[in-house]
């Protein structure tokens, strides 16, 4: 999985980018998937996001998380990223395809 991480209006520390790393680890967990993760970190007044668009085999995936806090924003994206793949690979499995076999054994 290759990460771009870039900041608006913020610094990415090395401190940030490895806590972004360490957060997106869990969506390559679920998936093999994963071409590429774009992450942009954006502050504007009392306000920070976290958005992210994912490249999977043959689609992408977009979050974004807004709170108070980098950190909370960041964990934030990194749930709603990991739940869309998780659906993403479901959409991939084929559930009916033991009902097939099923009807085809009494049949």
């Amino acid at each position: 999985m290759q990460l771009n991480l870039t900041g608006h209006h913020v610094e990415v520390t090395p401190a940030l980018r490895s806590y972004v790393e360490k957060k997106l680890e869990r969506i390559i967990r679920h998936s093999d998937h994963v071409l590429d993760v774009h992450c942009i970190l954006t502050v504007e007044k009392l306000q920070h996001k976290a958005e992210a668009s994912v490249s999977l085999n043959g689609s992408k995936l977009y979050a974004d998380a807004i709170d108070e806090n980098m950190y909370a924003a960041i964990d934030a994206l990194a749930d709603k990223l990991d739940r869309g793949v998780k659906k993403h690979k479901e959409k991939l499995t084929d559930h009916h395809a033991a009902e097939a076999q099923k009807a085809a054994r009494l049949a």
